[in-house]
């Protein structure tokens, strides 16, 4: 009896072990992303899906939103806000990409910072296969104003946050979007952090910051927010004024092509946006120019980032010049097979 029992039990730990779902392990090493070990390079783009005639974010559009990803090469999707819905998760899980999910400050308690209740949602998440990374706040060093005039109390913040999530989490690493290079203040305040996203705007190349950042850091970094818009508030750089997808797609190559001639000093960037957001300057049922973001003078190639035309496709998902640049891009990169470290 002793024998058959042990066989049932061993054939029982067996069944366990082939037919439970194993957990995926994220974390860093030097300076790159690891996942079960392997080097992962992020080909991301932003998205916060807000429909036409509406200022509150849907995923009606996910499954051809998540075809057109897919073509474009994409690998992860970067969040702004939390997505309470496995079935979302599953989907993206499903077409072979993974998401970033980004926690604001302060979000009337629902999933964030500052009630304490973004920690619930890791709990609730940690274990789905679609979860890259945490990110902890969008660009706050450029809101001290948030935080009663003193930055020091959002880094504080953020250190407290970064500290909660590796208690209940040891499988996915801690960051933050930080608006382009952090300062000395920054970076002594959140030596925690696993790795720094940086929103970077320097005209057509971001490659300048990753020289800065090797003389600060020897933590990883991602480009969390990069890109261009495709309208023209001037004519400029032989580019003309008004709805401009050439000056948008012209941008974006070089960009690209900037951070994986690099891919030995960055871990990937996310193009910013899918698609565009009518919500953002005016009325929701148009396509308004203005809604202009702060800091963002080196958005190329006018320095005025028209905030409705930020998308890779327009809001009713006809692609634009650049999808196909990245699309070609995307998929025809292969870190391994790089001479990095060239302009």
């Amino acid at each position: 009896m002793k024998i058959i029992g042990l066989i049932s039990t061993f054939f029982f730990v067996s069944y366990l072990y082939i037919f439970s779902p194993k957990i995926d392990v994220v974390k860093v090493s030097g300076d790159k992303i690891l996942v079960n070990n392997k080097t992962y390079f992020i080909k991301g783009i932003c998205y916060h899906p807000v429909p036409k005639g509406s200022t509150k974010r849907s995923f009606n559009s996910l499954n051809q939103d998540l075809v057109l990803m897919k073509e474009a090469g994409v690998n992860t999707i970067r969040l702004y806000e939390p997505i309470d819905d496995i079935e979302v998760l599953n989907k993206i899980q499903a077409n072979g990409m993974r998401v970033i999910i980004s926690f604001g400050y302060n979000q009337n308690g629902l999933y964030d910072i500052k009630s304490g209740t973004f920690i619930n949602y890791i709990k609730k998440y940690k274990f789905h296969k679609a979860i890259l990374l945490w990110e902890l706040g969008n660009e706050y060093n450029y809101h001290p104003e948030w935080f009663e005039n003193d930055i020091q109390n959002w880094y504080d913040a953020l250190s407290y946050a970064t500290d909660l999530i590796h208690k209940v989490d040891k499988n996915h690493p801690v960051s933050t979007a930080h608006g382009d290079l952090p300062n000395k203040q920054a970076l002594s305040s959140n030596p925690n952090l696993d790795i720094w996203g940086l929103n970077v705007y320097r005209w057509d190349k971001p490659q300048s910051i990753f020289e800065q950042w090797k003389n600060l850091s020897t933590k990883p970094i991602y480009l969390s927010e990069t890109g261009a818009d495709s309208y023209m508030k001037i004519s400029k750089s032989g580019f003309k004024q008004g709805e401009n997808q050439k000056a948008q797609a012209t941008a974006n190559a070089k960009i690209i092509d900037a951070v994986f001639n690099y891919s030995n000093m960055v871990s990937g960037l996310f193009i910013f946006s899918f698609t565009d957001g009518l919500w953002k300057a005016g009325n929701p049922d148009l396509q308004d120019v203005g809604g202009w973001a702060p800091n963002s003078s080196g958005v190329p190639y006018d320095g005025a980032p028209n905030e409705e035309f930020w998308g890779i496709v327009d809001i009713d998902r006809n692609k634009k010049q650049t999808f196909d640049i990245i699309k070609e891009k995307y998929n025809s990169f292969n870190p391994s097979n790089k001479n990095i470290g060239n302009d």
